[in-house]
């Protein structure tokens, strides 16, 4: 990697403070009446006149500040899906405005925004912004996980310690659990389920401590890109582990941005003997 510590930790100070504009620009959108979202259904789920504000902002800060000469860029909102071509460069920015569209639409206030920087396809940088909580978490690679409050106080941000599958808790979506997800996650003996919109909600709570486990398997359609990489790296940074199913690690801006399989994430206790439990579980559903 050709950038130093200090490198990184000035262009992390950059993405917080966009991520932080970003936030307001959602949390704004949100508050208004949903009539006014100008909202869009899509075949990949709808699109808000907030996604595209939150967007617009957030690629024209980076790109004023960083420019575009070494660093790509790879948004929900611009990528073309149908090329599906690699963004060709080492530095990549990967962002998702909105995460948790429905939920932002539902007004549940269970959405997010992600920022992630890939190096050859690995996160170096990832901030998850939960606008309604008023929080920010961030990491960069080998220097931890923290969050940042409204008030500019910064915490770090470590992974519970619950050591056994059956003492830990998993998060999942109210919705999109098709029958083989569904077989999979009934058939874990986890301690309980919890329920929450979007990833980087979602990956926030085993930050909290009030969850230990998110899975992600996808069926006719798979999550993407965006929907990861900013909460791969806030999660491991903070003591846990992020892996498809075989414990192989996730690749980013490699043209299709589906990420199809089984992608587990965990406090990183046991998460060798969950990926096993799960395959084998996964082989007993698809055997049928």
């Amino acid at each position: 990697m050709d950038k130093n510590q200090a490198e990184l930790a000035e262009i992390l100070t950059i993405a917080r403070s966009v991520a932080w504009g970003a936030a307001d620009i959602l949390s704004s959108f949100y508050h208004k009446d949903t009539s006014d979202l100008d909202i869009d259904d899509k075949k990949d789920g709808p699109v808000t006149e907030a996604d595209l504000a939150a967007n617009k902002y957030i690629l024209s800060s980076l790109q004023e500040k960083l420019g575009t000469e070494e660093f790509g860029y790879l948004s929900e909102e611009t990528f073309d899906v149908k090329k599906a071509e690699p963004i060709p460069k080492d530095w990549v920015w990967i962002i998702d405005p909105l995460d948790g569209t429905r939920d932002f639409i539902d007004k549940t206030g269970e959405y997010g925004m992600h920022i992630a920087l890939a190096y050859q396809g690995r996160p170096v940088i990832g901030i998850v912004a939960i606008p309604e909580a008023g929080k920010v978490y961030f990491a960069s690679k080998d220097n931890g996980t923290f969050v940042e409050t409204k008030d500019g106080q910064i915490t770090p941000m470590k992974v519970s310690d619950r050591q056994q599958i059956e003492d830990l808790y998993l998060i999942v979506s109210r919705s999109h659990r098709d029958d083989r997800f569904k077989a999979l996650i009934d058939r874990l003996p986890f301690a309980d389920k919890k329920y929450m919109g979007g990833v980087g909600g979602k990956i926030s709570t085993l930050l909290e401590q009030e969850s230990d486990v998110y899975l992600s398997l996808s069926g006719k359609s798979a999550a993407k890109d965006w929907d990861f990489a900013a909460p791969e790296l806030i999660l491991t940074e903070a003591g846990g582990k992020f892996s498809y199913l075989n414990g192989k690690p996730v690749y980013y801006n490699q043209g299709d941005v589906k990420r199809w399989g089984c992608i587990v994430a965990t406090n990183g206790k046991c998460h060798e003997a969950l990926c096993a439990k799960a395959t084998a579980v996964l082989d007993e559903i698809d055997c049928r």
